[in-house]
């Protein structure tokens, strides 16, 4: 299954929402090429050892949509504050950045 198969597939929509998710697969993945890559901007694709936490991000803000950077929401029992819109910190914990050498 591809990563937009999957991402359909985890929240639940169709089709029609393809342009949507391809836009926070691209997202997601600057996210992760930002963090593993901090000094080499020539590298276009995350290693496939990073597609689930590219796919899990994704998913992280599809849900965000329409609430970005909320800092408090309460509703019908249901509470929501965000301190940022963006990706957290815990979503990126695992990536260890790659770094070179001086010529």
């Amino acid at each position: 299954m591809d990563k937009l198969q999957t991402l359909k597939t985890l929240i639940g929509v169709d089709d029609s929402d393809n342009d949507l998710l391809l836009a926070l697969l691209s997202l997601a993945e600057g996210k992760i090429l930002e963090r593993l890559y901090p000094y080499d901007h020539s590298k276009e694709t995350v290693p496939t050892r990073y597609v689930g936490k590219q796919i899990e991000i994704a998913v992280y803000l599809y849900n965000k949509q329409g609430a970005e950077g909320q800092i408090a929401h309460s509703e019908n029992g249901i509470s929501r504050t965000y301190g940022s819109a963006d990706v957290p910190e815990s979503m990126l914990r695992g990536i260890a950045p790659f770094v070179g050498g001086i010529k």
